[in-house]
């Protein structure tokens, strides 16, 4: 019987890059928050052990899903038979909805969720009477999506997740309870590479301040880690939800636990830095999204990673749907939808009928 992933989407809370290295990537810190959003991915497979042969087919109701070994989702499939010695015939469907390259990490999610769906049809790697991964082969899982690409590991933790190195290692923080969130989604296009270019003009003109050395992204590290209510745990404790709850404290019920933290008043995304002077009307958007000085105003708007899409989260739904109504009106499309925790993140992502 086809199994059927929930593939969610991510944003970024907040973005530290540092200088580039000689191995051309960028050491930064991150931290990633899942969101309800969600595309859907289906695998269908047989084992085909006698015959020896692998056979992966992909299709999506989007053309502009690449169908062959350079989508992400063909290529956890493929490197999670290789390491398990298994031979199949996969047929893997993507039912896209979330913006391709803008910032949500939508295709890293849909190998995510392709891995959950193979082991899930083939019983790799994991038990299949639990909708937890189990500790057994958590690493080994981790280290298939850190081959697939940086983004794909946390969502094998989901909820608030601690990225370091290239964002591909992760660590799980306590999260905060569902927030509501409105998603800009800009038809301006942003290149990540282009992005990360303009950011090592940027070191090569020496016109950042305070360099952002390996000691400054681990004190960071220490700082998000403090700022949500506890040292980061190891990716074997990816299974326990720690919420924060908005009345937990005498802040009364009413008060965000994101304000509670004061994580909003520092928390913010490097490539701001480089996206925004390229286009301006992004800039023009998150400002939108903020509101400043109004009843309504953001708990915290920002960039998605190097974007284009951005974000705003909110007190209540209708701050959020006034967000979304703001930005109709600007006409920039938009989508509302919520912080997703992570023991929410498991028990709703397998699914046989997704409405």
């Amino acid at each position: 019987m086809p199994t059927s992933v929930r593939s969610y989407s991510k944003i970024n809370l907040g973005l530290y890059i540092g200088a580039p290295r000689p191995d051309g990537f960028h050491s930064l810190i991150t931290v990633y928050q899942t969101l309800e959003m969600h595309d859907t991915v289906t695998v269908t497979a047989r084992r085909t052990e006698k015959e020896k042969k692998r056979e992966i087919r992909l299709t999506s109701n989007d053309e502009r899903v690449p169908a062959d070994e350079k989508n992400t989702a063909w290529k956890a499939v493929e490197l999670a038979l290789q390491d398990a010695g298994a031979f199949a015939d996969v047929s893997i469907h993507i039912e896209k909805r979330l913006p391709i390259q803008g910032g949500l990490g939508a295709g890293s999610a849909n190998a995510a969720a392709a891995l959950v769906g193979i082991e899930a049809e083939l019983r790799l790697h994991r038990r299949v009477d639990s909708n937890l991964p189990t500790q057994r082969w958590e690493l080994r899982r981790l280290e298939i999506a850190e081959r697939v690409g940086s983004d794909v590991p946390l969502f094998l933790l989901g909820g608030a997740v601690l990225g370091r190195d290239r964002g591909q290692e992760v660590y799980p923080l306590p999260d905060f309870e569902p927030t509501w969130c409105a998603l800009a989604l800009p038809e301006v296009g942003v290149s990540t590479k282009e992005a990360f270019r303009d950011w090592d003009e940027l070191w090569e003109k020496d016109e950042l301040t305070g360099a952002r050395s390996d000691v400054k992204l681990e004190r960071l590290s220490r700082a998000y880690a403090a700022a949500f209510a506890g040292g980061p745990g190891r990716a074997e404790h990816a299974g326990s939800s720690g919420v924060l709850s908005m009345g937990e404290n005498l802040a009364g019920p009413q008060e965000s636990a994101l304000v509670r933290t004061g994580i909003t008043s520092w928390i913010q995304n490097d490539f701001e830095r480089v996206v925004f002077p390229q286009h301006p009307s992004l800039a023009e958007i998150k400002r939108t999204l903020a509101a400043p000085d109004t009843p309504e105003a953001a708990l915290h708007a920002s960039l998605s990673g190097s974007g284009s899409a951005l974000f705003g989260l909110y007190q209540t739904q209708e701050h959020a749907e006034a967000a979304c109504q703001r930005l109709r009106a600007a006409g920039v499309k938009s989508l509302l939808t919520r912080t997703l925790p992570r023991a929410q993140y498991w028990r709703e992502m397998l699914t046989q009928e997704d409405h």
